[in-house]
């Protein structure tokens, strides 16, 4: 599952409601993360491994 920041553009591995792989919150701003299906970008660890 993917979670994408609208602001950024950045997909990270994680779900909306809880936390990315590279430990960003996305309780914090709802507004700013949506689910998606696209491939992830963000090449932090957790998210890129």
């Amino acid at each position: 599952m993917a979670v994408k920041h609208i602001p950024t553009g950045v997909v990270h591995k994680g779900t909306k409601g809880s936390q990315t792989g590279c430990g960003f919150d996305t309780k914090k701003n709802t507004e700013h993360w949506v689910s998606s299906s696209q491939k992830i970008t963000c090449d932090k660890n957790g998210c890129k491994n």
